[in-house]
């Protein structure tokens, strides 16, 4: 264990575990858009950006991204100054030029007093913020389908050359972790479309809703050792026919017991 110093407050935490996780912990709330229990960390948003020193820094200070600042003994961290609340209002304002139609962006960008931004909006903005949750995700759940391609402000997340991913699953991962829902996708008539591509749906055997599409589930099998006929039944029905079990058991248990 070691001990900080957070806010003026002393705390303590495991040694190594990141900054972002000890200072919700104490019920703080900095802001983070590219981060995500379910993949690592990679500081790309910049907006958990925190102050740290020490005591014999003599005064010297340094910002970090506290998502990827490992807790340190003895370290000082503030979370809020005004310098600090500045860096992510400047942040916010690029945001708010690049990604126009993001709901959250233009809140986040009101609360920082931003009612619109100092820099030329791109009008044909796609409201990504290039935050990376969607390649990360695809790497730890998927086939690592998506990429950023290009350079500069013309980089955009996408398959090989621009093209329709030829390894995408259609899982749905990236547009579900998507902090800004740019990444488009639509489920109809048994058939789900994302990134250019179209996948079959596997539909429940007893209540007919589908489940996930046909390639997800292959890749579960053979990956992930799922059992082959594990999605011919929905959670759904599934729930409900262990209720039933159950309630039979209870009932035979009544009639022993009587």
């Amino acid at each position: 264990m070691v001990q900080m110093t957070i806010n003026g407050k002393v705390v303590k935490a495991t040694e190594g575990e990141m900054l972002l996780a000890v200072i919700r912990r104490q019920g703080i709330d900095v802001p983070a858009l590219c981060d995500h229990a379910a993949v690592e960390p990679c500081g790309s948003c910049r907006m958990c950006l925190v102050e740290i020193t020490r005591e014999d820094w003599n005064g010297w200070k340094k910002y970090v991204t506290s998502c990827l600042y490992p807790s340190e003994d003895g370290l000082i961290v503030t979370t809020h100054t005004p310098e600090l609340q500045e860096i992510r209002r400047n942040i916010l304002d690029l945001y708010m030029a690049r990604c126009p139609g993001s709901e959250l962006i233009q809140k986040m960008g009101e609360e920082y007093g931003l009612t619109r931004t100092s820099f030329k909006t791109i009008p044909e903005g796609d409201n990504c913020i290039m935050c990376y949750a969607c390649t990360r995700i695809c790497e730890v759940l998927g086939r690592s389908a998506i990429s950023a391609v290009r350079r500069g402000h013309a980089k955009v997340i996408s398959g090989p050359f621009g093209d329709p991913p030829p390894d995408c699953i259609g899982c749905l991962s990236c547009a579900h972790i998507c902090p800004t829902d740019v990444i488009e996708w639509h489920d109809q008539d048994g058939v789900r479309g994302i990134w250019g591509r179209t996948f079959d749906l596997i539909a429940c055997q007893q209540c007919g809703k589908t489940i996930i599409t046909r390639d997800f589930a292959e890749y579960l099998k053979e990956k992930r050792q799922i059992p082959a006929d594990y999605f011919d039944i929905c959670d759904d029905c599934k729930r409900v026919e262990l209720a039933r079990k159950m309630g039979g058991l209870v009932d035979q248990a009544k009639e022993v017991a009587s």
